[in-house]
């Protein structure tokens, strides 16, 4: 049986500078007419980076829509038809003033597809080198550096609860653990 939904007509009822919301009626796989609502989004980029010291490069930012300070990987949206790596490597040095000298694609991951179309795409980032931070003028945030073995214990203990961070390090340590990084 086929699990795909045709689409029979698409109307976009918000366009903001982050996202677009539209209302699609679908026909399901039996036949019967269905809506769904799609948040578009052009997707983002998060970056494990890790330096010399085993350690994990966090930032800790003010989350509106959840109204606390979250620890995250740095990330950054994308910008429409923008190449993941490149955004990866310029949110790294913008956020936390670092640049890569190994850097690598780690997964890509889809955080709510039963209503967005936001993809996420995470890379690891080693061979640090400090520069310069480059935050945007609305852009706040601190940069705390993280023992990795701390940082896993974080994700398992529940302080982190963002999913790019989550997947991004629990991904490398299995990696790691398989020795296939």
């Amino acid at each position: 049986m086929s699990h795909i939904e045709k689409t029979v007509a698409s109307k976009e009822v918000f366009s903001g500078h982050i996202l677009k919301l539209r209302v699609d009626t679908v026909e399901l796989p039996n036949g019967n007419p269905s809506t769904r609502e799609v948040v578009e989004h052009p997707g983002g980029v998060a970056v494990l980076a890790l330096d010399n010291d085993q350690a994990v490069l966090f930032v800790r930012q003010y989350r509106y829509p959840y109204r606390q300070e979250i620890l995250e990987l740095p990330a950054g949206k994308l910008n429409y038809g923008e190449d993941p790596a490149a955004c990866g490597l310029r949110e790294l040095e913008e956020e936390t003033g670092y640049t890569a000298g190994s850097y690598q694609f780690l997964a890509r991951v889809y955080p709510s597809p039963g209503y967005a179309d936001e993809v996420l795409h995470l890379y690891l980032a080693r061979a640090l080198q400090y520069r310069a931070q480059k935050l945007d003028p609305d852009e706040f945030l601190t940069v705390e550096r993280i023992p990795l073995e701390r940082a896993l214990s974080l994700c398992l203990d529940g302080t982190i609860t963002d999913a790019k961070t989550l997947v991004a390090l629990l991904k490398y340590n299995e990696l790691c653990r398989r020795g296939e990084i």
